[in-house]
């Protein structure tokens, strides 16, 4: 059995879980996400409607791997709907800033032009100073797609680090050119 996947995912009061075919819906105010499931595997709600499991028809490779893999995206839309995610960036580099305007976001990477971005609607960018970003939002895959995109305007360099990383990254650095003779 899946470590992972024979946990039951706790339902908090105010979201509601819903299962039609084979695709479920968690929905929290006007917030909804959905979730495709593999038609085999099989998701349940207890009749109080507090707790959801998942099971798997068999113990073939297939289905081991689809138990834990469903039940953490479902208990990721339950999370994100309650708690919310993000993501924290920080911008090094000597002349490198972020700065907000309205939902646009406008960063200055030492290119001959500002970098513009426009955020998804769900999501949430806020820049605390010229040189740290936080971009949150309620669905996970989300927030880590829109930070993997900001973060590819400029991807930290191993020489000196420059660029755009995540907080608590570890770039490996490089060694320079030494001086011949």
């Amino acid at each position: 059995m899946s470590r992972i996947g024979k946990i039951p995912i706790k339902i908090p009061e105010g979201v509601d879980v819903a299962i039609k075919s084979n695709v479920v819906m968690v929905s929290k105010g006007k917030k909804s996400l959905k979730q495709d499931i593999h038609p085999k595997i099989e998701v349940n709600i207890n009749k109080e409607k507090t707790l959801l499991t998942v099971k798997r028809p068999s113990e073939s490779k297939v289905f081991r791997s689809l138990h834990g893999l469903y039940r953490t995206l479902i208990n990721n839309m339950v999370t994100g709907l309650t708690e919310g995610f993000e993501k924290k960036l920080e911008i090094v580099g000597v002349g490198y800033r972020a700065e907000a305007k309205g939902r646009l976001l406008q960063l200055q990477l030492g290119y001959s032009h500002p970098v513009l971005f426009i955020p998804p609607e769900d999501i949430e960018i806020k820049v605390e100073s010229t040189t740290a970003i936080t971009v949150s939002g309620y669905d996970k895959q989300l927030v880590g797609l829109v930070a993997a995109k900001i973060r590819s305007f400029r991807p930290p360099e191993p020489y000196k680090g420059k660029g755009i990383k995540y907080v608590g990254e570890y770039i490996r650095r490089k060694a320079g050119k030494t001086a011949g003779k």
